[in-house]
C-alpha cells in the first residue's frame, strides 16, 4: 500500500498484500493485512469493524488517540482519516469493510443506535470476552463455509448478509451494554430522532460546507428546531457539526491529495477560494497552503 491511502472497495481488492475472505460491490472481508506498516495515514471511506487478532496498534482516529490490542475490536465509522500509525511486528487483523448503504440496510432502525454509539458517545473500541470470541469465531467459520460453496446458491447472496446482520447487530448489543451506567439510551426516540437523519446527511453528504438552514430544509424542519435537537443530543449545536465535518475534509483534501486549493475549496462547498482561505486561516491558524506544507 502506499504510504497515504484512500481505502476503498476498489483499493481493498487491488491490494496483493490484503487478504480478501469475501467481496461484493458493498462489503470486503479482510483476513488478513501483512504490509500494514506501510501505511502512516490513511482515510476510510467505508464503515469498518476491526479485530485485532495479534499484537499492537496506535494510531490517531480524526486526531483523537486509538490504541487496539489482542482481542479488541475497532468500530470505525465512514469517512475518518487515520494518522500516525504505529503497529508491533507481530500485528494482524481481521475487517469487515461495508457501504452506509449496506450497514443501513442491516440494520434497519438499529442505525440510529449506531450513529449514537459511534458520532455521540464515541465509542470505537471494546473488548471482546470468551463468550464474544467464540461467537465471532463461529461466525468466520460459517461465512467460510457458505462462501466456497459457491454461487450455485440463489439466495447465497442474501444468506452472507444474513450473517453479517446478525454479527453487528450481536456487537451494537455489546456497545451498549460495555456504555458508562449513566448513559441512557431511549430507542424509541432514538429511532425517530431528526438528530440521527442530520448525521447521515451530513456524513454522506461531498459538499459539508452549507448553512444550518440548507440541511434542516432537506430534513424539513425548521433550523431553531435542528439547532435544538442536536443540542440535547450531543451537547454540540448543528453548526459545530457542520464545522467538524468541514475542517476534517479540509484537512484531509489539503494534506492527503494533489487537488489545488481552488478545486479543494469548490469540493467542500465554498463559492470562492478567498473566502475558503479566510475559513481555514481563522479555524486552522494558518492558509491552506501553509497547512499543506506543514
Amino acid at each position: 500500500m502506499n504510504r497515504n491511502t484512500e481505502i476503498t472497495l476498489q483499493t481493498l481488492a487491488e491490494q496483493e498484500e490484503v487478504n480478501i475472505g469475501y467481496i461484493d460491490n458493498e462489503i470486503v472481508v479482510v483476513d488478513s493485512i501483512q504490509k500494514f506498516a506501510e501505511v502512516n495515514a490513511a482515510h476510510i471511506s467505508m464503515n469498518v469493524i476491526m479485530i485485532c487478532t495479534s499484537g499492537r496498534i496506535d494510531a490517531k482516529m480524526n486526531d483523537i488517540n486509538m490504541k487496539l490490542s489482542k482481542n479488541q475490536v475497532a468500530i470505525v465509522p465512514q469517512n475518518i482519516t487515520v494518522t500516525d500509525i504505529m503497529i508491533s511486528p507481530d500485528f494482524d487483523l481481521k475487517a469487515i469493510f461495508l457501504t452506509n448503504s449496506m450497514l443501513q440496510s442491516m440494520l434497519h432502525e438499529k442505525m440510529s443506535i449506531w450513529n449514537d454509539v459511534m458520532y455521540v458517545h464515541h465509542q470505537h473500541i471494546i473488548t471482546l470476552d470468551d463468550d464474544d470470541l467464540t461467537f465471532y469465531s463461529h461466525f468466520y467459520d460459517l461465512l467460510s463455509i457458505v462462501v466456497e460453496l459457491g454461487g450455485d446458491n440463489p439466495f447465497r447472496t442474501e444468506v452472507i448478509q444474513s450473517l453479517f446482520r446478525a454479527a453487528i447487530l450481536g456487537l451494537c448489543g455489546e456497545i451498549l451494554l460495555k456504555l458508562p451506567l449513566n448513559t441512557t439510551l431511549d430507542k424509541t426516540q432514538i429511532s425517530n430522532s431528526h438528530f440521527q437523519r442530520f448525521l447521515l446527511l451530513l456524513h454522506d453528504s461531498e459538499m459539508k460546507y452549507r448553512s444550518v438552514e440548507s440541511y434542516a430544509n432537506e430534513l424539513c424542519i425548521s433550523p431553531k428546531y435542528l439547532t435544538s435537537i442536536c443540542k440535547s443530543y450531543s451537547g454540540k449545536t448543528a453548526s459545530d457539526w457542520i464545522r467538524e465535518q468541514v475542517l476534517e475534509d479540509i484537512r484531509y483534501y489539503l494534506k492527503k491529495t494533489d487537488l489545488s486549493i481552488k478545486q479543494v475549496s469548490a469540493k467542500v462547498g465554498f463559492s470562492n477560494a478567498s473566502f475558503f482561505g479566510k475559513y481555514v486561516k481563522e479555524h486552522l491558524g494558518m492558509t491552506p497552503n501553509e497547512f499543506r506544507n506543514s
